[in-house]
This record gives C-alpha cells, sequence and structure tokens, in this order.
C-alpha cells in the first residue's frame, strides 16, 4: 500500500485475475481490488473503479463486457467476488461528510 504495508495474496487468485484480464492492461491493474460501499450508491451496492479492475470483475462475474472507468455490482455480486478472491479484495467504506442540501 502507499503506507508501505503489505498485502498477501493467494497465487491462485492472482493467476485468475491474470487470465481474466489482457495483458496490456495488467500494468494498469491495482492490487487489493477496492469495493467501495457506500450509501450514495444504494442500499446493497458497491462500486469497483478503474478500466482494469471493471474488465476483471465483470469477467469474473459474467456481466456484460464494461467499457467504463466504473461497475456498481450488488450484494449477491459481492459476495461471490469475495468468494472467488478473499486476499485480492478489500471494502472501503466511504462516507460524505457534506450535509445533504448544504454547500
Amino acid at each position: 500500500g502507499k503506507d508501505n504495508t503489505f498485502f498477501i495474496m493467494d497465487k491462485s487468485e492472482l493467476d485468475l485475475i491474470s487470465q481474466s484480464l489482457p495483458r496490456f492492461l495488467w500494468s494498469r491493474l491495482r492490487l487489493p481490488l477496492l469495493i467501495e460501499m457506500s450509501p450514495d450508491f444504494g442500499s446493497g451496492s458497491a462500486r469497483i473503479q478503474g478500466e482494469a479492475e471493471v474488465e476483471v470483475v465483470s469477467k469474473l462475474l459474467g456481466k456484460d463486457r464494461q467499457y467504463a472507468k466504473q461497475i456498481i455490482i450488488y450484494l449477491p455480486e459481492v459476495k461471490e467476488l469475495r468468494r472467488r478472491l478473499p486476499t485480492a479484495t478489500q471494502y472501503a467504506f466511504i462516507t460524505n461528510l457534506r450535509e445533504s442540501g448544504v454547500e
């Protein structure tokens, strides 16, 4: 991580990720994959950001290929993603510090 912490990931998960991602996107992939949870996404929803990250998640979840920099997934998909990549994914809980209606 940016704070010099290390993440230990299973080789089998890294192999699965590499098989799910075109080689030209390997250098753009940021690991661990962050599953962003926020009330702003709606109840039971999460966001994955990044072109390479969206490609991996779409492929692993059997979703239509996404040509976007982010994807919203829902609780059953979050559970499936964590089941398949327990060491290569991590939750990020996001909150909006601004009060609604106050600018």
